[in-house]
């Protein structure tokens, strides 16, 4: 994937960089990214070097602003497995929230192709106390398109799709060393595009998991359904290499305003094989 991505900045995937900074961020990306990936990890077989792996599992408290701690969140990377013939990794989140009758949860999954980091397929299932919703989709390469079995269907939004979750594992390999702004039209669905990532200050942390220099990065989405419009994702990233959401702040139906703080974080015996974080 590393080769992919600084492929697809020279080749317009990131559509518009509106910063002074960003044509100079994205060539450094591009000549820093070559330096790093040894000769073996270009070919289709190798293992993808990227700043997770198979095996993390990040665990989160759920609050809500005016309900306060109610629930937990998870985040964690399963595989290898063969999906469409190809070897993928399925990243997995699952949030558990509410108090009294007022209650959620969201269960996503993304069949991710680590080398080209791009998707094969999505789920998501949510369950709110006024609204149930369900996705089921499937990425056609050949036709350029994808289909949910729910329904709807469409052109893919990019060569290279990604949905919410994977998205968000997308933003763990940009670099966060400078104040910008990038514009990426990556989801799979076009009308969701284009994705705006303002990469800003820093902050530091403190929370259960321990003490984190983080990365602030405000993420713009599309998404119709949850904001009626575009709505902002706020991510503390930590600003170690393995660039770990410590802390998320997104709104959810009916729930509002919900923060997940990071508590807990585990990898495999694989995760040296990745880019550091101490």
């Amino acid at each position: 994937m590393p080769n992919l991505f600084a492929e697809f900045l020279l080749t317009n995937h990131v559509r518009r960089v509106v910063s002074p900074a960003a044509a100079s961020l994205a060539l450094s990306l591009a000549v820093a990214v070559a330096a790093v990936v040894p000769a073996r990890a270009q070919t289709r077989t190798a293992e993808p070097r990227l700043p997770f792996a198979i095996g993390e599992a990040l665990d989160y408290q759920v609050r809500i602003a005016r309900l306060g701690d109610v629930g937990t969140g998870r985040m964690w990377i399963e595989g290898p497995i063969v999906e469409q013939g190809v070897s993928v990794w399925r990243l997995r989140s699952e949030i558990n929230a509410g108090k009294g009758p007022i209650r959620a949860t969201d269960r996503t999954s993304s069949w991710l192709d680590p080398h080209r980091f791009a998707i094969v397929r999505f789920e998501k299932t949510e369950r709110h106390v006024l609204s149930n919703g369900a996705e089921h989709v499937t990425i056609d390469r050949a036709a350029h398109r994808w289909s949910d079995s729910e329904g709807p269907s469409g052109a893919l939004g990019s060569e290279l799709p990604l949905d919410e979750l994977s998205f968000l594992y997308f933003l763990r390999t940009i670099p966060l060393e400078r104040d910008t702004v990038l514009r990426f039209d990556r989801h799979f669905d076009a009308t969701r595009n284009p994705t705006v990532v303002r990469v800003k200050g820093e902050e530091t942390l403190t929370t259960a998991a321990g003490i984190f220099r983080t990365r602030v990065v405000e993420m713009e989405v599309r998404d119709p359904k949850r904001y009626k419009g575009t709505g902002t994702i706020r991510i503390n990233l930590y600003a170690e290499e393995c660039h770990i959401p410590i802390r998320i702040e997104s709104r959810m139906p009916v729930l509002g305003i919900t923060t997940l703080t990071l508590t807990g974080w585990s990898h495999s015996p694989r995760y040296p094989d990745a880019l550091p974080c101490d």
